[in-house]
């Protein structure tokens, strides 16, 4: 039988806390701290009860922090209006088989991997080149990255979509201003900008004035823009305009040329 030993002073404590003996229901004996407080005494509880109760409120924590983090997630990527062929796509998945297909894998991880530097710098990054070899899916694997490892904010857009929901608000069939359209492409921290110059046709003032109105505006918040083009580097300008040509190249603007063959029906596109 547990000899019961006196209660004496604990120097470890605060003056006039004392332990004294005291049995858990669940975890037998134990030392039971007695603290002074306001005039009247205030028992700790069992320290493994304690231990317990504490690993249940930190795992229900961490539960809650992950479930906010995943709620987060889907909301940015709702957000991004990824097309749902895009969606999944990620750095690991594109199939870099040839040094060319590799060096821009490598460039776009790079791009990914220091976008907080590349944020600060405003810079861009242009994938060129010829269709079907991979430019939408390392663009939109860019943001998944960057969406999933920061609280960096994207946006993907076709020129098209961009266009005909600007000309909605002229007809009143949006809900939208054409104020508002423009902040919600300005204002992410990548804006990915698909299909430029897809029409062979001379682009009209109607589409280059739009596409200035975009890309000066992140140019004057210092937000880098991922421009995806069929198009070769030399063709560009026709297509989009000398100034903002002009603006993608402030802060060193990336070139990626995508001159291997087609891809699409093969693994990893």
């Amino acid at each position: 039988m547990r000899s019961e030993p006196s209660e004496q002073p604990s120097p470890e404590f605060p003056p006039g806390t004392r332990v004294q003996p005291a049995t858990c229901e669940t975890h037998g004996d134990f030392e039971q701290k007695v603290f002074p407080v306001l005039g009247k005494e205030l028992k700790s509880a069992c320290p493994e009860c304690s231990r317990i109760t504490r690993e249940k409120t930190e795992a229900a924590e961490q539960a809650n922090k992950a479930m906010e983090i995943r709620m987060a997630m889907e909301r940015k990527l709702g957000a991004a209006l990824i097309p749902k062929r895009f969606a999944g796509k990620t750095l690991d998945g594109y199939v870099a088989a040839t040094s060319e297909q590799r060096k821009a894998l490598n460039t776009c991880r790079r791009y990914a991997a220091e976008f907080k530097q590349i944020a600060e710098a405003g810079r861009c990054l242009l994938l060129l080149g010829k269709p079907g070899t991979g430019k939408t899916h390392l663009s939109v694997a860019i943001a998944n990255e960057i969406m999933a490892k920061s609280s960096a904010t994207a946006v993907y857009r076709t020129i098209g979509s961009v266009l005909q929901a600007i000309r909605a608000t002229y007809d009143r069939t949006s809900d939208q201003s054409e104020s508002q359209i423009l902040s919600s492409l300005i204002s992410p921290s990548l804006l990915i900008l698909d299909e430029i110059g897809v029409s062979k046709e001379k682009p009209s003032d109607f589409e280059l004035t739009t596409l200035f109105a975009i890309i000066n505006g992140r140019y004057e918040q210092m937000r880098p823009t991922v421009i995806v083009s069929n198009l070769e580097a030399k063709a560009l300008p026709d297509a989009i305009g000398d100034r903002c040509i002009d603006r993608l190249r402030e802060g060193g603007v990336i070139v990626i040329p995508f001159e291997w063959e087609s891809q699409r029906g093969k693994d990893g596109f």
